[in-house]
């Protein structure tokens, strides 16, 4: 409402933008006001970093086969947000009611997955960050960064991808109905093994590697990798420049795949009052 009593109404981008902050301010707030959590999502992952490289130790691998875990563990935090707080959010809205309001809110379904995406983005970064500091100090892993901004360009090109997504897995999840418990069972471990979490991916073979890069962490890790352990090729699966341009395809059609499927979602629950579901 302005200075004249009159209401005001966003449209276009300020609403876009609008109900995407109003959806990431309960991610921003949720770990303050549920301690726990902090707990089970910081100490847990670090204790799965931790075992995998007490095996690399007692085997005598290389020091750069410790960092690969320590940051491997790290993007775990991101990959385990965009599963539970991304991919199952709108299968759990519906179970609990919200749905209904944003299906019937005047601003795009969009902006709402955006909003997620966002506060998750953040909340899952502190968690990261804490992961890294400490396993790093713990088991004196050293870092030589080849290039600062290219590090900090496939990071964020990582994260769009991977929860561009979580945007198309979350439409994909809501149609699935109950079997998005399975759907999600499937995708949470087996990505740890695929995407090279814990070793270096080109250990798989090519094509075994290649067709793990519709994952973005596949490709993601394999770059930071490379980036953060001088720079040498050897230790990669492809050139840090052609996983970026890969990250870039990712990102778009991701993006663009999740829009289609939301805005079909949404356009089926307001004709027919339903999303996907048989009529009983």
């Amino acid at each position: 409402m302005n200075a004249e009593g009159r209401v005001y109404k966003a449209t276009g981008i300020k609403l876009f933008w609008r109900m995407l902050l109003a959806r990431a301010y309960p991610r921003f707030v949720s770990p303050i006001r549920e301690k726990s959590w902090l707990f089970f999502e910081t100490f847990l992952p670090l204790m799965a970093t931790s075992a995998y490289v007490f095996v690399y130790k007692a085997v005598d691998a290389p020091p750069e086969f410790i960092g690969f875990v320590v940051i491997g563990g790290t993007m775990s935090a991101f990959w385990l947000n965009v599963l539970f707080g991304m991919a199952m959010q709108l299968y759990w809205d519906k179970e609990i009611g919200n749905l209904d309001a944003y299906i019937l809110s005047p601003g795009p379904i969009m902006a709402i997955l955006a909003g997620m995406a966002l506060g998750g983005m953040v909340v899952a970064a502190s968690r990261a960050v804490f992961v890294l500091v400490i396993a790093s100090l713990a088991f004196q892993v050293t870092y030589t960064i080849s290039s600062l901004p290219l590090l900090i360009l496939v990071f964020l090109l990582t994260l769009l991808a991977l929860y561009g997504m979580g945007m198309m897995f979350a439409a994909v999840y809501l149609a699935a109905g109950r079997d998005a418990w399975q759907i999600n069972s499937l995708f949470q471990e087996p990505i740890y093994f695929i995407s090279g979490f814990y070793f270096p991916v080109k250990t798989l073979g090519f094509w075994f590697a290649a067709a793990a890069s519709i994952i973005p962490l596949t490709l993601g890790l394999d770059a930071m990798r490379q980036i953060l352990f001088s720079g040498d090729p050897a230790l990669g699966f492809l050139p840090v420049e052609v996983e970026i341009l890969l990250l870039i395809v990712l990102s778009v059609v991701f993006l663009a795949v999740s829009q289609w499927a939301l805005v079909t979602l949404e356009r089926i629950g307001r004709r027919d009052g339903r999303i996907i579901e048989r009529r009983r």
